[in-house]
């Protein structure tokens, strides 16, 4: 038997190529949307991909299904009756795939979904018994799947599910299973996964806390806070459900000239600008969003921009534009209409009005508080963050709270923002100066940098 793990860093996605080379035949599970990878190792094995298995709708990135489909022949198998309104084939539970040295064997686990499934993998080649599980987002590494996307109306129904698939089906698989998840370090499906890529049903039953808790302990851990849901999971799971647009069919990308890309602004086009926060700083387009190009792009993105928007990029080149729009497809954001031709350069030289986002070093900003001589000063960082130290003078307010509700003060007066390394203190910093803001700063190498420089802290 042949397997392959797929991850796709930052967003923690995980998917799977099972096959046996001596029948020339290959799956894939819960294929990411740039299908290629999968594609390439078939090839290479002298296999074809005959089954395209999903283990549920995923709420964070779009499917590969289709993708697949288009350029395999490839049919798609979901759970029975899960919602999906393209053309599919069903598993019902305790089916079983047989081909080659390969068993697949579908086990019905909700929790996370109402149609959520997990696969039983056995190697014919080494024993009878099944060897290890994909798990979909069911139970990961070191957590569980959140319970809440299906809707706050299933949510006591789903944490039920979810208790009884993780005890009385996956637990009785034994302790010795291996489990492999559909998502990893990164993903918002969860809460504290762990950048292991697998584990065991034993080690995961004895060291998570959730699987040792008794229902009544888990209902209510299962209903206190989850990761920001952010704006982009309603629009994948609509275009999973839909079933995704071939990439092929994507608006032709062009290369836009500074008055194209003024002309489309003025007509309600969002700008990108995924260069990092000291070139952002130094100068930018007048309202544009700063998201560097980072192993978690595309999760902020997803927080901050709405999914239906026109987007124009600016990147460094021609590597950080193919990497970007590989990473915007990945969660439906589609509507790339162009890129500036030419850069930040170009904009200059045509005359255009820019802008700045200053950033402010740690020693600076130590003597603007030093002195009192400073406006308002957020730190944007996690809760956990800013327990574990923060600035005496900063005011908590993490970012996901920062995009839901503008602070209420004036746009003329000082603002300055802080993170860990700067990164998501440009992304604050350059939202607020789209909303009016006009003397914004990010502090440069956030608290990194104050530490380094042996400024204090406070717990």
């Amino acid at each position: 038997m042949f397997f392959k793990q797929f991850i796709v860093k930052g967003m923690g996605c995980l998917s799977y190529l099972i096959g046996c080379p001596m029948a020339r035949q290959a799956v894939v599970v819960d294929p990411k949307r740039d299908v290629q990878d999968y594609l390439d190792v078939a090839r290479d094995k002298g296999m074809q991909i005959t089954h395209v298995f999903e283990t549920h709708i995923h709420a964070d990135h779009v499917s590969g299904n289709q993708e697949l489909r288009s350029r395999t022949g490839a049919e798609i198998y979901f759970m029975e009756g899960t919602p999906v309104k393209f053309d599919h084939k069903e598993v019902t539970e305790n089916d079983v795939l047989e081909f080659g040295k390969v068993r697949l064997r579908f086990m019905k686990t909700p929790g996370h979904t109402p149609h959520s499934m997990s696969i039983l993998v056995t190697d014919l080649s080494r024993a009878q018994e099944p060897w290890f599980v994909l798990t979909g987002d069911c139970l990961f590494v070191g957590d569980v799947g959140r319970p809440d996307l299906a809707g706050q109306e299933l949510l006591d129904e789903q944490i039920k599910n979810l208790y009884d698939s993780l005890h009385n089906k996956l637990e009785t698989l034994g302790p010795n299973m291996e489990i492999y998840p559909a998502h990893g370090e990164g993903s918002l499906c969860g809460k504290g996964m762990s950048s292991k890529p697998n584990s065991t049903i034993g080690f995961e039953m004895a060291h998570v806390p959730l699987l040792k808790m008794s229902f009544e302990d888990f209902h209510r851990e299962m209903t206190s806070q989850f990761p920001e849901r952010p704006k982009s999971f309603t629009h994948i799971i609509g275009i999973n459900t839909e079933g995704p647009p071939l990439l092929e069919r994507c608006p032709v990308v062009r290369d836009l000239s500074p008055f194209q890309v003024k002309k489309s602004m003025d007509e309600g086009a969002v700008i990108l600008d995924t260069r990092d926060t000291a070139a952002f700083g130094g100068v930018h387009i007048p309202g544009s969003i700063n998201i560097g190009l980072g192993p978690q792009t595309a999760n902020w993105i997803g927080h901050v921009i709405e999914p239906e928007s026109e987007l124009i990029l600016v990147v460094t080149g021609e590597d950080a534009y193919h990497e970007m729009t590989k990473q915007l497809h990945r969660i439906g954001y589609d509507n790339i209409t162009g890129y500036l031709y030419g850069g930040i350069t170009a904009w200059q030289e045509a005359g255009l009005p820019i802008e700045h986002l200053w950033q402010i070093s740690a020693s600076k900003l130590y003597e603007k508080l030093k002195s009192g001589s400073y406006g308002h000063f957020f730190d944007v960082r996690t809760k956990i963050e800013w327990e574990a130290g923060h600035i005496k003078e900063a005011k908590h307010l993490p970012l996901n709270e920062l995009l839901k509700n503008i602070p209420d003060i004036p746009r003329d007066e000082e603002v300055i923002v802080t993170c860990a390394v700067g990164y998501r203190g440009n992304i604050a910093a350059s939202f607020l100066q789209r909303h009016g803001f006009q003397h914004v700063h990010s502090l440069a190498g956030g608290m990194k940098a104050w530490i380094n420089a042996g400024f204090p802290v406070e717990r």
